[in-house]
């Protein structure tokens, strides 16, 4: 064999250090999410939770899923890349909340703080 044909046979199977997962893997990740997405949805559809339970249901089973489909499907573990993968996946995840809790944050004082419809009428007059 040559060291062409060897060069060609190694990169038929994308050997290059990365956990790309395996068959196995990826069907064990999408069994685990297609029963975390029927769990809540046969909760909900057949009234066994309460309409005020049902909303932390919902997200509890919807961050675990993102959890599997992490670890599943993006590989993302201390292991990958030597940890830079989940490093940066973590910051990118902390420039989230401190994006969205600052957003929902302006949006509750801007509404707290903003004059009453018949406060405007008031000074209109």
């Amino acid at each position: 064999m040559s060291a062409h044909d060897d060069q060609h046979h190694h990169d038929d199977h994308h050997d290059d250090g990365h956990d790309h997962g395996s068959y196995r893997s990826y069907l064990t990740g999408f069994i685990i999410s297609a029963v975390l997405t029927i769990i809540p949805f046969g909760l909900v559809m057949s009234g066994a939770v309460s309409s005020a339970i049902s909303i932390p249901v919902i997200v509890a089973f919807a961050i675990v899923q993102i959890v599997v489909q992490i670890v599943y499907f993006l590989h993302l573990h201390p292991k990958s890349e030597g940890g830079w993968n989940l490093l940066a996946f973590l910051f990118t995840l902390i420039i989230l909340v401190i994006v969205m809790s600052g957003s929902l944050w302006v949006m509750h004082h801007l509404n707290s703080n903003m004059m009453q419809p018949h406060d405007m009428e008031a000074m209109q007059q």
